[in-house]
């Protein structure tokens, strides 16, 4: 149970796929959009061997579930809560329920999916930043980075700034951007405040925007609000992300890094990071690394994320100076 419980979501499902067998796969994957079926293929890819127990917990899981949803859809929430009580006892009956009403609630905004970049823009672009802001919070990152791009200068700076301020938005707000778009969009209602925008998220966007324009809207935002500007860039780059960048570059960052700092922030990180870092130092300096990781104990928690921190900026300081490089979002500014 423990192994499955470490499984992501897409890993899951990926499990279940492998589990069909090809031929009932196959027919599955003819009812997938083209991004569901890209990112499962990807995660079928990489999930290698899984134990017979941790598959069989995933498929009970799987089928719970799918037991879930069908009795709420054919007999509503009371129903379905007496059928999975009586099946599973109360806990379990919960915990499904809870898993499938989210996935059965209606998103504002959910439609806009299947907008493109250029007919959103179309729409949005006349709107004041805060109704941009809001309506851009309920989309892929992607998306929203491809609309701000497109914006004039000055509006790209203020529906950012919009974004990585925003913390919630009532009933009355989305019913007054509702009204503004008019038959542009269709009417959402929501019942309670729903979390949208916020520094990681507008973080997000930034990772999918080219460079240019980051620079260009940091320098904006640094005149404007420079707080704000370092609680968002403090974000877009994440001492894991090391992973994604090439030998070269990791090289290059750690001949700045103090010992110490690699130390730490070691302590509190993955074992793939781990190996990574060794393979690019000297044999000597990573058996340094490994002999000082040993005898560091009890560490606080705090000590590891600062001394991360500062790995990354040493890295974006050097990413600023063109001595590395950051693959952001898939975009990385590579020309061979």
């Amino acid at each position: 149970m423990a192994e499955a419980d470490k499984l992501t979501q897409e890993q899951k499902a990926a499990a279940v796929i492998v589990s069909l067998g090809v031929d009932k796969a196959s027919k599955l994957y003819k009812h997938l959009g083209q991004e569901d079926l890209e990112r499962l293929t990807v995660e079928i890819a990489r999930l290698g061997h899984i134990e017979a127990e941790t598959t069989e917990t995933v498929l009970d899981e799987f089928y719970k579930e799918c037991l879930t949803q069908k009795v709420v859809t054919d007999g509503g929430i009371e129903y379905a809560r007496t059928v999975l009580e009586k099946a599973f006892g109360e806990e379990t009956a919960n915990t499904l329920l809870q898993k499938v009403s989210k996935s059965l609630k209606v998103m504002p905004f959910a439609f806009l999916s299947k907008t493109n970049s250029k007919n959103l823009f179309s729409i949005l672009q006349h709107e004041r930043p805060q109704t941009i802001a809001l309506v851009l919070s309920y989309v892929e990152p992607t998306q929203a980075a491809d609309v701000i791009v497109m914006l004039p200068d000055e509006m790209k700076l203020r529906v950012v700034t919009n974004i990585a301020k925003m913390d919630s938005a009532s009933p009355e707000a989305i019913k007054l951007v509702e009204a503004e778009m008019q038959k542009k969009f269709s009417t959402i209602l929501t019942t309670d405040f729903t979390h949208v925008g916020g520094v990681d998220y507008i973080a997000e966007v930034m990772n999918n925007m080219d460079r240019s324009n980051e620079k260009s809207i940091f320098e904006g935002l640094n005149r404007e609000d420079e707080e704000l500007s370092a609680e968002i860039r403090k974000k877009m780059f994440v001492f894991e992300d090391i992973l994604t960048m090439d030998a070269r570059s990791i090289q290059r960052f750690l001949r700045d890094c103090d010992q110490k700092d690699l130390v730490l922030a070691l302590k509190g990180t993955t074992a793939e990071v781990a190996n990574v870092i060794f393979a690019n130092v000297s044999s000597r300096m990573a058996e340094n690394i490994k002999s000082d990781l040993e005898i560091t104990v009890n560490v606080r928690l705090q000590d590891v994320e600062e001394a991360q921190q500062r790995i990354v900026q040493i890295i974006r300081t050097l990413e600023d100076r063109g001595e590395v490089v950051i693959m952001k979002g898939g975009k990385g500014d590579i020309i061979a």
